[in-house]
């Protein structure tokens, strides 16, 4: 697993096998993704300096697949990446290490998803895309049809629901990581964590 830090225990009534199968399927899926998105990272390069370049260059490509799986277009995911890159850019004088960058970039990210998916939700024209053909990110295409599946089940969670098991299984990250990501606190991580895997398992068991 992941990680051992959030588990499936679905709320009262919920089928406990239900909430573990989707923690399984969601895990393979998103870990191969980020599989797939770290073959294809740059190499590391040898000691020197952190420079804002540096974490472009590095970063730059996972941050879009992340705003990605949080939106939906990849022109959408590109300028929410952008955006937080230009913050860095602002508050760089501020951060004390690279972890600490990292950090806000992934937060950025996490908030100007929310931030045009509350503008979508208000604006009357706005016609969500086919998921197939929205995700042109050639790392998805490298994905079975199963994980697929997946992916396409995960964009039709609630946004926070997303967000927890996306940061997770594709970012990785721990309880405490995606707290300071989201916003929220250890137990809501947990408990939206269970929630979203429950609400999972129904949408894919759906004909």
């Amino acid at each position: 697993m992941a990680g051992d830090d959030i588990q499936a225990a679905g709320p009262a009534g919920a089928s406990p096998g239900g909430a573990e199968q989707a923690e399984r399927t969601v895990e393979q899926t998103l870990t191969r993704l980020r599989a797939i998105d770290l073959k294809s990272a740059p190499p590391p390069q040898p000691e020197a300096p952190l420079t804002l370049e540096d974490l472009y260059r590095t970063h730059r490509m996972r941050l879009v697949r992340l705003a990605l799986l949080l939106v939906d277009e990849p022109a959408t995911a590109e300028d929410v990446v952008q955006e937080a890159f230009t913050g860095l850019h602002r508050n760089w004088g501020g951060l004390r290490d690279s972890a600490a960058a990292v950090g806000y970039l992934r937060t950025a990210v996490v908030n100007g998803s929310r931030s045009v998916l509350r503008r979508r939700k208000t604006a009357r024209e706005y016609t969500p895309p086919h998921a197939v053909n929205a995700r042109s990110a050639e790392s998805l295409a490298m994905l079975t049809a199963e994980h697929q599946s997946v992916v396409r089940a995960l964009s039709q969670l609630p946004p926070r629901q997303r967000e927890v098991l996306v940061l997770r299984y594709y970012g990785n990250l721990t309880e405490a990581e995606i707290a300071e990501a989201a916003g929220i606190s250890k137990g809501t991580v947990k408990s939206t964590a269970s929630r979203a895997l429950e609400a999972l398992q129904k949408i894919m068991n759906t004909p």
